[in-house]
């Protein structure tokens, strides 16, 4: 029988810098991530191919 993932849930990533730009639009990616190991929010570095630039993503919500 197949372990259940019950430690990893999906998380939604957004641009702190094209939010804070006031552009139209958004940067979102969708991620997961350990409740265990990591508790607090999430930060990453992805690309926003509006501004074109890898910019700081963070978790949302």
């Amino acid at each position: 029988m197949a372990k259940s993932k019950g430690n990893r849930i999906q998380v939604i990533l957004e641009c702190t810098e094209h939010k804070a730009s006031g552009m139209p639009g958004t940067s979102r990616y969708i991620s997961t991530k350990s409740k265990k190991n990591t508790p607090d929010r999430l930060e990453l570095k992805k690309y926003n191919p509006i501004l074109k630039k890898v910019t700081v993503h963070k978790e949302i919500k």
